[in-house]
């Protein structure tokens, strides 16, 4: 088995890499670069018969997680190229179409699931479980050729799942690796170690809070929704979030997700989303809420009551309600972020409203310590750095280092 990084040998994001073996071609992840502007037009890797022409050994495009950064592509796919991925993936996907361009709709080959091995041409694939912001998330073991390759997708050891641990007690025999160290080299300036720390720090501003508390985070980062709810009821607040979180709250398919329904939960829905929802006549999204819907009019009211999972574009919604008087707002997300100009545009609308501003947040990827015990569990002969921006660093922390550029094809 052959292997190239098409894309992502020295950038955070943009994942994609080809695999070759006798009789067969296999993708994982097809993403879109982190530093592609939002109107920039992002040609494919060069690997043939994604775009046009027979190509019949292309047997698949395996797809670790739904982040743009690893499936963003997608869409200038020829259809008849087989797709994989998780089941929750292809739902979460879907209901986020609705909402925003980060979404797809994903007609599935065949279906990702933990340690069930998927026979995809002349390779298998044996999906692992990750602890990832993402939710159903997977690292994979493909097999083909008698060698075994390890692609960590993304990952981490700090989230609310214990598959990291597990990797650990039970790591795969594999020939190479394939370590994706987004931390390294990185500041972690405002970072919690952990999501449970989030939780923590969450709870002691919602104490303190005398309005409401407001948290910024990304709807599909459901850990970040556990937490948020946790904090909340801890706090003695109800937690509100919006249509869109609710929905990937429920594509995720499992009923121990706070969702609507759930005590302590409701869900307001902004002006943007009720437009949506009007345009295109799907009113059951907004009937689906049933009584846990809740009106400005009570949020204004009594704003102690409540912690707000809030979109930064509803914030000139609350702020013109008056929902923002005694606010405190968090920032729950990669704080490189609010340098980007609708970062900078939330920071002086809440300066504005005279709204603290904390940055409370746990990486959806592993640190360098996390990653050492990774790399010892797993002795692979060869680690080839990805989904990195430092790949120059990596032998400073790990053993048989063997960088691999853009393009370039290695034996595993």
């Amino acid at each position: 088995m052959w292997a190239c990084i098409r894309r992502g040998a020295t950038e955070v994001g943009g994942s994609c890499v080809e695999l070759v073996t006798d009789g067969g071609r296999l993708v994982l992840d097809l993403g879109l670069p982190l530093s592609a502007a939002p109107d920039e037009a992002v040609s494919l890797p060069p690997v043939p018969g994604l775009v046009g022409g027979d190509a019949e050994d292309l047997v698949g495009l395996v797809l670790s997680h739904a982040h743009l950064d690893h499936y963003g592509l997608l869409d200038q796919v020829q259809a008849k190229v087989p797709t994989f991925a998780g089941q929750a993936t292809a739902r979460i996907l879907r209901e986020a179409a609705f909402f925003s361009p980060a979404g797809a709709e994903l007609d599935l080959a065949g279906v990702l699931a933990d340690r069930v091995p998927l026979r995809i041409g002349p390779f298998t694939v044996t999906p692992r479980l990750a602890d990832h912001s993402a939710y159903d998330a997977y690292t994979v073991v493909v097999e083909a050729g008698g060698r075994r390759l390890l692609y960590t997708g993304d990952l981490r050891a700090h989230g609310r799942k214990r598959s990291f641990a597990q990797l650990l007690a039970d790591p795969p025999g594999v020939d190479a690796v394939l370590f994706e160290g987004t931390r390294i080299g990185r500041s972690s300036a405002g970072e919690t170690t952990s999501e449970a720390g989030v939780e923590e720090r969450l709870v002691e501003l919602a104490v303190g809070t005398p309005g409401a508390l407001l948290v910024f985070s990304a709807a599909q980062n459901i850990d970040r929704l556990v937490s948020a709810y946790r904090a909340s009821r801890r706090s003695t607040r109800t937690l509100v979030v919006d249509l869109y979180t609710a929905s990937m709250a429920r594509a995720t398919g499992r009923p121990t997700i706070p969702q609507p329904g759930f005590s302590d939960l409701r869900v307001y829905v902004p002006q943007r989303q009720r437009v949506l929802v009007k345009r295109s006549g799907q009113v059951e999204r907004v009937q689906g809420i049933g009584g846990a819907r809740l009106f400005m009019e009570k949020i204004v009211s009594t704003p102690s009551q409540f912690v707000l999972l809030a979109q930064a574009s509803t914030l000139p919604e609350l702020a013109k309600a008056g929902a923002l008087v005694d606010a405190a707002a968090v920032w729950s997300m990669w704080h490189g972020y609010l340098k980007q100009p609708s970062g900078r545009r939330l920071v002086t609308r809440l300066a504005d409203a005279d709204v603290a501003l904390s940055h409370v947040h746990a990486s959806g990827h592993a640190g360098e310590q996390d990653l050492r015990k990774l790399a010892h569990a797993l002795a692979p002969a060869r680690m080839v750095p990805i989904h990195t921006a430092a790949p120059e660093r990596y032998a400073e922390t790990f053993e048989r280092v063997v960088p691999q550029p853009d393009g370039h094809w290695w034996e595993v």
